[in-house]
């Protein structure tokens, strides 16, 4: 039995985010805990492209019925992405993160909450920035924040949202697992928004709830209110984006780890403030998720190795002292078209592809 969760953990290790072992073993602890032996044969021969249960029975010569029934039921527990499309029903492998993490929504207890947060210290939080394609990217919520035009499309939150004809809005996992953990803040927790297929997915395994666009610019505002950073994926068209703080969200956290988070987040954007403006009054600094700002001699301060471009310090600034500034021309980043591209830079990156 040992065996299978071994493989099990180099297979997720091998997919393009990584699932790193650990001495202590905490990520066999928590695949046990989330896969059952035939779970984990069965992720074993699935490919990460989608495929539907008679392929894959067909594929493994095994019952087409029962090998149905086990694959909807993987999918029902947030082991496998399943879509579905009119009658067609079709599955596959995902990562750790984003994907099987993400999807414990419904499962997440203390225990496994605590495992998780044990695991995210010892190893996995370590690797969130340790390629040069990032999983996420920060970006502000609209294009008034940005003094420069244009801003493109996957640059503005409203405009994505504008662009979605399918969305869902769910509770967020970062904080869901650190309030389990008995920890966490209390910034709102049905945050984060799931598009497309994704949306369905979500919604079709009790994760979350439709919701139209004006309820979700609704929520953007909310969130941008509370203090929360907006993060899509890492690619131009995006199945899902979150809102996260600096204290539960495992992207945000790891960047705050790093030297210079800046250039770590691949973010178009830097904040800047107009000393004639500034009154010195902090709210950007408790705003701020980054600690990247402070008040000197009355006026704020803004550590650009730390800014990472999200237009907190921005949209709630009473004298209008800050804005954003788009970065020179020779520095802007422009992410994957896909999230499959995404995957394939950070697996070519992570030397697995």
């Amino acid at each position: 039995m040992e065996e299978i969760y071994e493989q099990l953990t180099q297979r997720l290790d091998d997919m393009a985010t990584g699932f790193p072992a650990t001495k202590n073993g905490i990520e066999k602890k928590i695949l046990k805990k989330l896969f059952a032996p035939a779970d984990a044969k069965m992720f074993l021969m699935m490919s990460p492209m989608l495929e539907t249960p008679q392929s894959v029975a067909e594929r493994l010569n095994l019952p087409e019925a029962d090998t149905a029934a086990h694959l909807e039921d993987m999918a029902s527990r947030g082991l496998l992405f399943r879509q579905k499309k009119n009658d067609l029903v079709r599955y596959a492998a995902i990562p750790f993160v984003v994907g099987i993490f993400e999807f414990q929504l419904n499962r997440l207890d203390a225990e496994l909450a605590v495992d998780m947060g044990t695991y995210y210290e010892a190893a996995i939080g370590k690797t969130f920035q340790s390629y040069s394609t990032p999983v996420m990217r920060t970006i502000p919520i609209n294009k008034e924040l940005v003094n420069e035009w244009p801003i493109a499309p996957y640059e503005d939150a409203m405009n994505i949202i504008d662009s979605q004809k399918k969305i869902a809005v769910a509770p967020c996992i970062c904080r869901t697992l650190a309030r389990k953990a008995g920890e966490g803040c209390d910034k709102p927790l049905e945050t984060c928004f799931l598009f497309g297929s994704h949306a369905s997915y979500y919604v079709d395994n009790g994760m979350g709830r439709y919701i139209d666009k004006e309820e979700a610019k609704a929520i953007i505002k909310k969130n941008d209110e509370a203090g929360l950073v907006m993060q899509p994926f890492n690619s131009q068209h995006v199945g899902g984006m979150c809102s996260c703080c600096g204290c539960c969200c495992g992207m945000l956290r790891s960047l705050k780890k790093q030297a210079n988070p800046a250039a770590a987040v691949k973010s178009n954007y830097y904040a800047s403030v107009d000393e004639e403006l500034c009154t010195g009054c902090e709210t950007c600094v408790e705003r701020c998720q980054m600690e990247a700002i402070e008040v000197e001699d009355e006026v704020a301060v803004i550590d650009l190795k730390r800014c990472i471009g999200c237009g907190l310090c921005v949209s709630t600034c009473p004298t209008e002292a800050m804005h954003l500034v788009k970065k020179s021309e020779e520095d802007l980043y422009v992410p994957p078209e896909t999230g499959m591209e995404t995957y394939i830079r950070i697996g070519k990156e992570r030397g697995k592809f």
